[in-house]
């Protein structure tokens, strides 16, 4: 099991990943963050995302029989955001958003280290 900061330090090394912010979903509030907010600072960062993940989970058009939303990804021209929900519950509250810049990101990549790092903070046997 990895710390919060190892865990935001360790994302930060995914190629391309320019920011990242841990949230807590119940508030709205940046708990950690890491890396450069140019855009927005990591607390506008974290009321936003929490905003979408909100709606893509109370969307039913979205709802899969027995599948639950764990991932979200957002796809603009310069670059992608994941928005992770630590553990895949969004009950426990706590999601990560991840800005990724287009030229030095591998969304495949990104992905597959993200998932290992997470499963990591959150103590789950990977």
């Amino acid at each position: 099991m990895i710390g919060i900061d190892g865990c935001l330090q360790r994302i930060m090394e995914i190629p391309g990943a320019r920011s990242v912010t841990l949230v807590d979903g119940a508030s709205g509030l940046a708990i950690a963050a890491a890396g450069r907010h140019d855009l927005v600072d990591e607390h506008e960062d974290a009321a936003g995302t929490t905003d979408v993940v909100r709606a893509v989970l109370g969307c039913s058009a979205l709802a899969t029989d027995g599948d639950d939303v764990s991932e979200i990804i957002v796809y603009g021209t310069s670059g992608y955001h994941l928005l992770n929900l630590v553990n895949g519950d969004f009950d426990g509250r706590l999601f990560v958003h991840v800005l990724f810049d287009e030229e030095n990101g591998n969304l495949a990549m990104a992905r597959f280290r993200l998932k290992n790092i997470l499963t990591e903070m959150a103590g789950d046997p990977a």
